[in-house]
């Protein structure tokens, strides 16, 4: 089979203060976005399918989608507030002002979701050898399979030096997943990683295996995620701030026997743009990939 990436890219950004998916972090003007695509092409995957707001396509194709489209099978989709609900869904939640998380936001991607497909953040930096795990993974897989899979990464690679960040703790028993507890916010105190986990400290070693959100999966898992995003519509419609978020809907998967997720472990270090400080890290942590040979000077050719 042949790889499909699918990225998610329709988030606000509220933490970073703009559009952190297209800011300008590369030597030639690329996106940290350009680095994964990349990354994806050259590991086995053969179409990249990008889920986006409406009010940003223009500046999307400007400064990212037209360059990778003249280099790959490239497409993008929109995620609205009411993507996939009913008439009497959406005259229920005719105040909410934003979509309802990234379940949803796979589920708009679903016409072009015909082979096993990987899933990441667009304003993350995931690493070469990320992406051959899983490429090489899904490159074996059939449509019809139940067997998930997910890269982590140790918590200790994957901290921010300027604030807080949110982490999937995994715990795995013989490679596959027992549980996925979301932690909002996990920071260093002094020379120590705390979550503040539902009003209490509690202090961690760094070895965490933790997900980034770099999933693969495939078709078969799309009526699944559809039946459980339903059922939590059902019971929080009303709700103007409530999202369903991808952790929560494989771990209801999970627990209920209709699929397993396999958990591959990376050597990789991440960075990313969650705040507006940590631009220029990136900008030197992709220089100095570059300077080394991970990337050539200029990623496109056209």
């Amino acid at each position: 089979m042949e790889p499909i990436l699918l990225v998610l890219a329709a988030g606000i950004g509220s933490r970073y203060g703009g559009i952190k998916q297209l800011e300008r972090v590369g030597n030639n003007g690329e996106t940290l976005l350009d680095y994964s695509c990349y990354d994806a092409l050259r590991s086995g995957f053969k179409k990249i399918v990008f889920i986006i707001r409406p009010d940003i396509e223009k500046e999307f194709r400007e400064v990212l989608f037209d360059r990778i489209a003249k280099n790959a099978d490239a497409s993008y989709v929109f995620q609205t507030t009411t993507t996939l609900m009913s008439e009497k869904q959406i005259k229920l939640s005719t105040e909410r002002k934003k979509p309802w998380g990234t379940v949803q936001a796979v589920l708009s991607a679903e016409k072009y979701l015909n082979n096993p497909f990987a899933i990441i953040n667009s304003d993350d930096y995931y690493g070469l050898k990320s992406f051959q795990i899983l490429g090489s993974y899904l490159s074996g897989i059939n449509n019809d399979s139940n067997r998930y899979s997910l890269v982590g990464y140790l918590l200790k690679n994957t901290m921010s030096l300027k604030g807080s960040v949110s982490r999937g703790i995994c715990e795995v028993k013989d490679s596959y997943l027992t549980k996925l507890t979301e932690h909002k916010e996990i920071q260093y105190q002094n020379d120590r990683i705390v979550s503040h986990y539902h009003g209490k400290n509690l202090f961690l070693t760094g070895e965490e295996t933790v997900s980034m959100n770099l999933f693969g999966l495939t078709p078969n898992v799309l009526n699944l995620m559809k039946k459980y995003l339903y059922k939590f519509w059902e019971n929080s419609i009303l709700d103007l701030k409530a999202e369903y978020i991808l952790s929560d809907c494989l771990s209801e998967i999970i627990d209920n026997g209709e699929g397993s997720l396999q958990v591959f472990n990376t050597p990789e270090k991440w960075f990313g743009m969650t705040y507006i400080e940590d631009r220029e890290m990136v900008r030197k942590s992709l220089k100095e990939k570059t300077e080394s040979g991970v990337y050539p000077i200029k990623l496109w050719e056209k």
